[in-house]
């Protein structure tokens, strides 16, 4: 054998001779320099702690058997903390007070270390913790304190993104009550709250907590809806909590379980007992980068081990933290070689006997140099590149595992820079992804590949109406049904609008006959009652539900209605003509038209002979008028300038009447020709007409609570065919009189059946069609800002609605809502024209009367003898009389132009004739007499005719 190949084996035979004699606690053989004294403080009854020991004295025999030339060594000096905090304390002090300890490595929990770490600041001695991970213990805010690992912090946002990646909105903190955990939990929920993951509850188990005690607390998980569950505690704790899980049934299908690094680190010392209790667990721990150093440290680690005779498996395996102590050792021992700690003391402030006497802690004067030497200290590790920043380790890989069998397999890998990857080549891509595409697909608790926690939506199963939501199965052995329509679509959009994965699956709200299990109140009632998650379907949002189940916004529009059958009987009807007024409108336009008749006769019968004759003509006279008027068919003549003005007024209002009338007349003959049977609701409840509604729905409790109906008034029906049924029959043979129903329905309805039916009266206010969700769900406002994103796209949900409603669309304009109230014209549309009509022909009047009254007066006020009343008398005798300065005017107009005026003449008799056969019988002949004088004749016999002379 040549020289060559016998140095590796004598350096093996050294290093396993020196390794020997360290477990053996022969110490002093190996020392030939000077002794550093190191304190270490662990719990030796601990997994962590009895590995840690034997990792470190590897480390140190490692260490010096490669560096052999060293002027120092380190000396380790061990005390046991009991896993006691005082204990802990206590050993620290005695190893600085008595030993001189010139750096102490430990203590293993967070709460021990935060006493021993005020016990290094007074005396300036480097506590090295490598198990420490507390995020409260902060290197940079304690000078004399080094993490040889990294803080539970920096594993929180990797954490985070497997949550977001598999789409958990809701999430339960497992922990354990101590330092170690409460320091990282600020920042777990801090994070989760970002990506708006809710944590519906916090469970917390002291270490001292026995079985019972935790089943208990298991027992009230499992009473919860949440089945994904973070756990973060010390090994002892969760095996006791894995192992009693799965007697609870909680590590079956539908549960997810994720460990933090705490317990992950340590899934290797653990028995094959516990490691079948957490089957599907998935876990996240740093990443070990394979060296040929680690690889020759895990052979002889399983050479010594031979040697000793150990089964336990908590020996014989490797661990991180006893990797992190192995480093420990060897960063230390690099330093203090390199800080010349050759003679160093402690500088003693006074003396004292008592070991618990702080007073008597020395100042280690070589504290602040060594510490600075540590932090700047960097080499390749066993457990990577040992490079502390801020006085702590920081990671830059971590790998995902699941646990199968006693196992873990490796399914993907995660850094800060680039996310989720499914190996470390990976990590050359670009971009960073948070998508579980980028994993291997885990298989959960149950021995399942389907994700856990899926949303369970609960669907209702209709007979009709099937447009909304139709369940169908293709034979009846087949458990999954397929399950489409209008609501369901709906959801798919939606889901593709929401920035993150919703796994979900569709459940059938149904009895063993497959048909709908109650009411739609009892199927929202699930999700209270823990059966569902959610509810998709033709759901309305009302406020009786919003108590038990939180509603997402709208995605269709709202309200009920009533549809009525319609009748096409107004063409026939013998008095169609009246409609189009109001019975007051005719009155009041009867009334005006009699009115102004009257005022137009007081004003001209003075003065125009066509106003005058027999008081039955007169009478004829006034209505005739008036009316004529309407036809602009009048041919008497007006005088009187009032009279003038009056009639203009007049004229315009009837142009107006008129035009209206016809208008009104012409959309009632050829427009409005279908009429509803009923137009209130009034009238349907007050005769006690029956009244129907979609069976399960809310609107029975509407018809009842709101609209007083008697429940003996209301009929059930499932489909649009039942509908026109019931319509079609009518109350009074065995259907009813009006469907109450929400608007799409009744839109649906309409679809079909547009000709026969319409939708009337006012529409009672609801918010639509939404989906529900347990109460305070953190998926609500996603989903509904994803509903605005969909409804507002007229592309996409219009795509929708015609694939469902599209061919059924024919008659949608003659479905449109017929009003209540019919275009009939009243008296408030024309109260304007009346208004001005009267007041023209009440001023006329009035100037008239008034110099009537003033003319003819004083002739009467010379008779001491006539009373008031014999003067009023006397006054209408003289309004029957003609006025004699009109005619007079009249008269004057009638021109001679010859002797021979009359010869062509019609005879007097003629004349006469002709006065007796006129119309009006008014016609007075006027003529001159011999006197010069004027002269009438007329059928009152005012002038005889026996006074003309004849003209020769």
């Amino acid at each position: 054998m040549t020289m060559t190949n016998q140095k590796p084996l004598l350096s093996k035979f050294l290093s396993f001779l020196l390794l020997s004699l360290s477990l053996c606690g022969y110490e002093p053989l190996m020392m030939a320099n000077e002794l550093i004294p190191v304190g270490v403080v662990l719990d030796l009854k601990s997994p962590v702690g009895r590995v840690a020991e034997r990792y470190m004295f590897m480390a140190l025999s490692d260490f010096y058997a490669v560096n052999h030339i060293y002027s120092t060594r380190l000396s380790l000096i061990t005390k046991d903390s009991g896993n006691d905090v005082i204990a802990a304390a206590s050993a620290a002090l005695d190893l600085m007070k008595n030993k001189e300890v010139q750096a102490i490595i430990g203590p293993q929990s967070s709460a021990q270390a935060r006493f021993v770490i005020e016990l290094g600041r007074k005396a300036q001695v480097p506590i090295i913790s490598f198990s420490a991970t507390s995020p409260s213990l902060s290197p940079s805010q304690n000078q004399f304190f080094i993490r040889t690992t990294h803080d539970d912090s920096a594993q929180v946002k990797a954490i985070v993104d497997i949550v977001k990646a598999f789409g958990w909105w809701e999430i339960v903190l497992i922990y354990e009550d101590t330092d170690y955990s409460n320091g990282l939990i600020p920042y777990m929920l801090d994070a989760l709250q970002e990506i708006d993951t809710r944590v519906s509850y916090r469970s917390e188990i002291h270490p001292s907590s026995n079985n019972f005690e935790i089943s208990e607390e298991l027992n009230k998980l499992k009473a919860n809806h949440t089945r994904i569950f973070l756990v973060h505690m010390t090994a002892s704790l969760g095996s006791k909590l894995f192992a009693l899980a799965k007697n609870a049934g909680m590590m079956s299908e539908g549960y997810a379980w994720i460990l933090t690094e705490g317990l992950s680190s340590l899934l290797d010392p653990m028995s094959s007992k516990i490691m079948d209790s957490m089957q599907g667990v998935l876990g996240i721990r740093p990443y070990l980068p394979p060296s040929k150093q680690l690889e020759d440290f895990e052979r002889k680690w399983k050479i010594n081990l031979t040697s000793i005779r150990t089964k336990s498996k908590s020996i014989t395996s490797l661990n991180f933290f006893g990797l992190w102590a192995y480093d420990t050792i060897w960063a230390l021992a690099m330093a203090v070689e390199k800080a010349s700690m050759v003679h160093s003391t402690f500088l003693k402030q006074n003396s004292s006997d008592n070991n618990g006497d702080l007073a008597a802690l020395g100042i280690f004067e070589m504290g602040t140099r060594l510490r600075d030497t540590i932090l700047s200290t960097t080499f390749q590790g066993l457990s990577g590149n040992f490079h502390l920043v801020k006085g702590q380790l920081e990671p830059s890989t971590f790998e995902l595992f699941n646990v199968i069998g006693n196992t873990e397999r490796i399914i993907g890998y995660w850094t800060r820079q680039r996310g989720f990857s499914k190996d470390l080549n990976g990590t050359s891509e670009r971009a960073c992804s948070t998508s579980k595409d980028k994993l291997k697909k885990p298989i959960w608790p149950g021995d399942t590949t389907e994700q856990p926690s899926k949303l369970r939506i609960g669907v209702p199963v209709t007979s009709g109406f099937k447009e909304f939501v139709k369940v169908e199965w293709h034979s009846p052995t087949d458990d999954k049904p397929s399950i489409s329509g209008f609501c369901i679509d709906v959801f798919y959009a939606v889901q593709e609008a929401l920035p993150f994965p919703l796994p979900h699956e569709f459940i059938p709200y149904m009895n063993k006959d497959r048909q709908i299990n109650g009411t739609y109140d009892k199927l929202l009632y699930q999700i209270k009652n823990q059966v569902y998650d959610a509810v998709v379907g033709d759901i309305t949002i009302v406020a009786n539900r919003s108590l038990y189940v939180d509603f997402t916004l709208p995605y269709t529009e709202s309200g009920v209605s009533m549809v009525v059958l319609v009748k096409d009987d107004e063409n026939k009807n013998l008095w169609i003509f009246l409609k189009p007024l109001s019975i007051n409108l005719w009155l009041t336009i009867g009334a005006a038209f009699i009115f102004t008749g009257l005022v137009i006769w007081v004003l001209e019968h003075r003065v125009n002979t066509e106003f005058r004759g027999p008081p039955n003509q007169q009478l004829g006279l006034i209505f005739w008028f008036s009316f004529s008027t309407l036809a602009f068919a009048h041919r008497e003549k007006v005088v009187n300038n009032w009279s003038r003005f009056v009639l203009i007024i007049w004229i315009f209002v009837v142009l107006i009447l008129t035009q209206s009338y016809t208008a009104s007349l012409t959309s009632i003959l050829t427009v409005q020709r279908l009429q509803p049977t009923f137009v209130d609701v009034k009238e349907i409840k007050n005769n006690g007409y029956f009244v129907g509604y979609q069976n399960h729905s809310f609107v029975e409790g509407l018809l009842i609570k709101q609209l007083d109906f008697h429940e003996s008034q209301l009929k059930p029906y499932s489909t649009s065919e039942e509908y026109h049924e019931a319509l079609s029959k009518g109350t009074h043979n065995g259907g009813v009189a009006a469907i109450f129903d929400e608007i799409p329905y009744i839109k649906l309805f309409l679809a079909k059946y547009c000709s026969r039916y319409t939708m009337v009266g006012p529409t009672y206010k609801t918010d639509g069609f939404g989906f529900a969700f347990r109460q305070g769900s953190p998926l609500v406002p996603y989903i509904s800002r994803a509903i605005l994103n969909v409804t507002q796209d007229r592309d996409k949900i219009g795509a929708i609605e015609r694939k469902y409603f599209g061919s059924q669309t024919t008659c949608e304009d003659q479905s449109a809502t017929i009003s209540s109230h019919g275009p009939i014209l009243g008296v408030d549309n024309f109260s304007g024209l009346f208004l001005i009509a009267g007041i023209a022909s009440v001023v006329s009047l009035l100037v008239y009367v008034f110099n009537f009254f003033y003319s003819h007066w004083s002739t009467l006020g010379n008779n001491p003898a006539n009373s008031c009343w014999s003067k009023l008398v006397e006054m209408a005798k003289h309004f029957d009389k003609k006025d004699p300065h009109t005619f007079q005017r009249e008269e004057s107009r009638v021109h001679v132009a010859s002797p021979n005026v009359f010869e062509h003449s019609p005879s007097i008799d003629d004349m006469q004739i002709h006065s007796r056969n006129s119309i009006e019988g008014t016609y007075d002949v006027v003529i001159h007499n011999d006197n010069g004088s004027l002269s009438s004749s007329s059928r009152h016999g005012d002038a005889s005719m026996q006074d003309v002379p004849h003209s020769s």
